[in-house]
């Protein structure tokens, strides 16, 4: 069964890499708009914590780089996660840009209104859904919460410790915890977008809201471990899920400041939504999400990727050790310092102001190579493997970051690979015939973005096999999530530095490796960041929130 889900994992992810060239099942899809699903998923019904909407004083990306001024190790308490919530997921401005996306003319009327937030979502769907499931030993009645990310509150489904349940899902791993941030996924918020892509980008789109939280985790000083390998189904039949339209892809255990868990391996309180007693032991969720679509298709190719991934990890340590990129030979290409002046903005500023470049790019001025050093070192020193899946600390990282210089002041035009240990661009392909712009055009199948206005196109790489072998079939969604959060680490210093940033899918994955020299091996480019500058008289609209 491991090898014919692995089998399955492949034969998607193959899909995706050459869907610029043989589309993904089914063809011909059209999206109906009309027909979508609500952002902001809700549970009518439900009583509802308000909950603080002051925000806290936060440390700059610079500490954050740096480790300095720090604050120091403390436990979690509402107003802090709070904070985190906000400035990760929740609703932070409405915004309203002149760029090139084709829905901007409906943008300003108000039900189609685009409501800013601190974490990047493939299409703007944000299908990651929040719980929060309290023990006894937080500031919070033990129960299950969701967090409504339109209205930042705090909706009570079920009143309880059932903690016990989350925490032997997670096994040792959880500690002694007794209450778990629980992130799931509901796969039509992007698949009646998407359709059978929808996998590829919704676990990515994990990463992303992973790698905000670590970025706050410190800022606030507080813990945060988040756990990827576990097995999904007693927290999906906790919280009421299917497993095939949503599911729970990671756990992250809380521990509160002053709080003292009893762990006796039970957290058996068991109690109903109203907190009347369970009649059995199956103590669920009973408050149904609301769902604004009128149809939901399922689509065979998501489901079989899930089924096969959701399988729990199964690590082998050493197997890892084959996943580390190869070497490159090549005279390295020592990039300047980077700009540490530019990282002085509070990371609470940084979320609430990071955005998608939407083809906004102008040139000249053009990016210079101390800005793109300045991304790519910041980007690639938050990679950290999920604490259960049994891999090391000094286990290699699982991606590589990858430039096409295309605008670059004082770098060559070229491909290269980015060595983060010594901060150095070690070449890895000439400029294309015809000149780096003309063959980033050719391969981006979107209409969104003039490559010719780009400075550069990061792409982050992964040995998607390797790790496969390695871990499981579970190490799709665990590869992944590195590359999601990655990308995000990658949008904060962009937004720092106020160059702007844009990640796409739309790339010929099959060309883009050739032209660094993958062809023939199993490591592959999965997503790409677009630097440049924005110009500076653009139509602009935040309203603050």
């Amino acid at each position: 069964m491991p090898q014919e889900a692995r089998e399955v994992v492949r034969e998607y992810t193959e899909a995706v890499f050459r869907r610029a060239r043989i589309p993904m099942e089914p063809l011909n899809y059209e999206v109906d708009w009309v027909d979508q699903p609500s952002r902001h998923v809700s549970y009518p019904g439900a009583p509802r914590l308000p909950l603080p909407a002051t925000l806290p004083d936060l440390p700059t990306l610079r500490d954050l780089f740096t480790g300095e001024h720090l604050p120091p190790p403390v436990g979690w308490s509402l107003p802090r996660l709070a904070a985190l919530l906000r400035l990760s997921y929740g609703v932070l401005d409405r915004r309203l840009t002149v760029n090139w996306n084709q829905d901007l003319a409906k943008r300003t009327h108000f039900e189609h209104a685009v409501w800013g937030r601190g974490t990047a979502s493939g299409g703007g769907m944000y299908p990651v859904e929040l719980y929060l499931v309290a023990g006894s030993s937080g500031p919070l009645l033990p129960g299950v919460y969701h967090y409504g990310t339109g209205q930042h509150v705090l909706e009570r489904l079920l009143v309880g410790d059932v903690s016990g349940t989350v925490r032997a899902a997670a096994g040792d791993s959880a500690g002694t915890a007794d209450s778990f941030l629980v992130a799931s996924i509901r796969f039509w918020k992007n698949s009646f977008k998407y359709n059978s892509f929808c996998y590829h980008v919704v676990t990515q789109d994990l990463g992303a809201l992973l790698g905000s939280w670590d970025l706050l985790a410190r800022a606030l000083g507080a813990p945060l471990p988040r756990l990827l390998g576990f097995d999904p189904a007693p927290v999906d039949r906790l919280l009421g899920f299917d497993g095939d339209r949503e599911s729970v892809f990671a756990v992250v255990p809380l521990t509160w400041e002053g709080g003292h868990p009893a762990v006796d391996g039970g957290g058996a309180t068991r109690t109903g939504s109203a907190g009347e007693p369970a009649a059995t032991a199956d103590v669920r969720v009973r408050y149904p999400a609301f769902e604004r679509s009128r149809r939901l298709r399922e689509f065979p190719a998501v489901t079989a990727v899930h089924r096969a991934a959701a399988a729990p990890a199964t690590p082998a340590a050493a197997a890892l050790a084959g996943a580390a990129p190869r070497a490159l030979t090549g005279e390295p290409v020592t990039l300047p310092g980077p700009l540490l002046e530019r990282l002085e903005r509070p990371l609470s500023a940084v979320l609430a102001t990071r955005s998608s470049s939407f083809g906004r790019f102008r040139r000249p001025p053009d990016l210079t190579a101390a800005e793109l050093g300045t991304t790519l070192a910041f980007a690639a020193a938050g990679r950290h493997h999920p604490a259960d899946v049994g891999l090391p600390a000094d286990a290699p990282a699982l991606t590589r970051l990858w430039v096409f210089a295309n605008h670059v002041g004082g770098l060559a035009t070229g491909s290269y690979a980015y060595c983060p240990r010594r901060h150095t661009l070690l070449p890895a392909g000439p400029e294309p015939d015809g000149g780096m712009s003309a063959f980033l055009q050719q391969q981006y199948f979107l209409t969104n973005y003039t490559m010719g206005q780009v400075g550069a196109v990061l792409a982050i790489s992964g040995r998607l096999d390797a790790v496969l072998d390695a871990v499981g079939p579970r190490g799709y969604r665990i590869l992944n999530a590195e590359i999601g959060a990655v990308a995000q680490r990658a949008y904060c210093a962009a937004s720092a530095q106020r160059v702007g940033c844009g990640a796409v899918l739309g790339f010929d994955n099959v060309s883009m490796d050739a032209a660094l020299g993958l062809a023939g091996t199993d490591e592959r480019t999965v997503l790409f960041l677009l630097l440049g500058r924005h110009p500076d008289g653009a139509a602009d609209l935040a309203y603050r929130l």
